[in-house]
């Protein structure tokens, strides 16, 4: 159950963002155009998503399960510091070069669209040196292991 309501949540999610058009790249710039010629739908989209989403999320912390009966796990608001802000910048130069973020590039690789295929293997390149610098920093943070006579 909980995998077939994840992929109705996905196909859902899917068609809004082709409905939206928030899968083309040039809508997408067009918004971002701030300074030529301004579209603005997709600020009609975000709004209407951001208004969604502020009532499911108010009605969501008033639970301890989620409809399926799994525990409702909310994300918790964490300090604003440099990684946030450079990870955000990050994203909307990205999101500003190619035109695409994350979930409408995936929607637009089904639909076979040549340049979400760059956008994608970049995106999962970015993700696994993300992994990577993690895993060195846990690392290098973690303490030494204390040396003792039986283990020399």
């Amino acid at each position: 159950m909980l995998a077939a309501s994840a992929f109705f949540a996905g196909l859902v999610f899917g068609i809004g963002l082709i409905v939206s058009r928030m899968v083309s790249p040039a809508k997408v710039l067009g918004f971002l155009d701030l300074a030529g010629r301004w579209d603005p739908s997709l600020a009609f989209v975000m709004v209407g998503a951001i208004a969604i989403g502020v009532v499911a999320f108010g009605w969501a912390r008033k639970r301890s399960v989620t409809l399926l009966g799994t525990p409702m796990l909310l994300p918790q608001a964490g300090a604003v510091d440099g990684r946030l802000v450079g990870g955000g910048a990050l994203f909307g130069v990205g999101w500003g070069l190619a035109g695409f973020c994350p979930g409408p590039a995936v929607v637009a690789l089904g639909a076979g669209q040549p340049k979400a295929l760059v956008f994608v293997v970049a995106m999962l390149a970015g993700m696994l040196l993300f992994e990577f610098t993690e895993r060195m920093r846990a690392r290098a943070k973690a303490p030494l292991p204390i040396q003792t006579a039986a283990t020399e």
